[in-house]
């Protein structure tokens, strides 16, 4: 991994050496933008267990095709472990942010506090924040680019064990339209599904169809700009929960990228 590392950093430094140009007809910023990105992800002191999952959810080209930028205030919307705002925290340099939104009934003070405290140590640009699952909000006007990775499929899961409501998908979806500024970004990756059902889908599989998650989020006024294979898996013939040890962190993904309009 420590070899890995060294050629990505001596890679990268010998790219910023030579003229930025718009070769292999990409455009000239966003080379500039994946370099910045790929040295975000190869920030030494990231833990190896987020480095495992590198390979599989590939952050450089992921964020790139999104078109995360440094300035950007950014969120990580039910964040988790912190992968993906860690890695966008050190990206959007000292002059833009990143929020990691969690909801109250997914985080643990006790367990998970200390880890909180050494993410953010590591890439002080993120602040993490609790929300009521059920009831997402945030001030108006507040993102230029969201990311939402493997749990919109949650917003239509009910849990007893974990105090998970039945949640109103519109709800959320008009929630997050609301906080991203005008031409804000929100990138939507999620385990590919089948089925008319989708509560029942999600609650056996944890799955989703992707024209539900599209009509979501149109509905909500939201334009879907491009969508990516980047992480399709054609191996994965959808009749497997995501948990199933024969798939898991290797099923057929989706990668959209909506946008409010200006």
């Amino acid at each position: 991994m420590r070899i890995a590392y060294l050629s990505l950093t001596a890679a990268i430094a010998f790219a910023a050496m030579a003229p930025v140009s718009a070769t292999a007809g990409e455009p000239a910023a966003e080379q500039t933008t994946s370099s910045a990105i790929a040295d975000a992800v190869a920030t030494p002191d990231r833990p190896e267990d987020a480095r495992k999952l590198d390979e599989s959810r590939k952050p450089v080209e992921v964020l790139t095709f999104l078109g995360l930028e440094e300035g950007m205030a950014a969120t990580d919307v039910m964040t988790g472990s912190g992968y993906w705002a860690e890695i966008m925290g050190h990206a959007v340099g000292s002059t833009g942010s990143v929020i990691a939104l969690e909801p109250t009934q997914f985080y643990n003070e006790e367990k998970q506090g200390a880890d909180w405290q050494n993410l953010q140590s590591r890439a002080p640009a993120v602040a993490l924040k609790t929300y009521s699952f059920e009831a997402f909000s945030y001030p108006a006007d507040s993102f230029d680019f969201a990311i939402i990775n493997l749990s919109y499929h949650d917003i239509y899961w009910e849990s007893v064990k974990y105090n998970i409501p039945k949640s109103d998908p519109d709800k959320f979806t008009n929630g997050l339209y609301a906080a991203m500024k005008p031409g804000g970004i929100v990138g939507v990756i999620d385990h590919v599904g089948e089925g008319d059902d989708t509560r029942a889908l999600v609650d056996k599989m944890h799955r989703i169809d992707p024209a539900v998650v599209r009509a979501d989020f149109e509905r909500a006024g939201f334009v879907l700009e491009a969508e990516s294979d980047l992480l399709t898996n054609p191996d994965d013939d959808h009749t497997k929960g995501v948990f199933d040890a024969s798939i898991r962190g290797k099923t057929d993904r989706f990668l959209m990228k909506f946008r409010k309009p200006r």
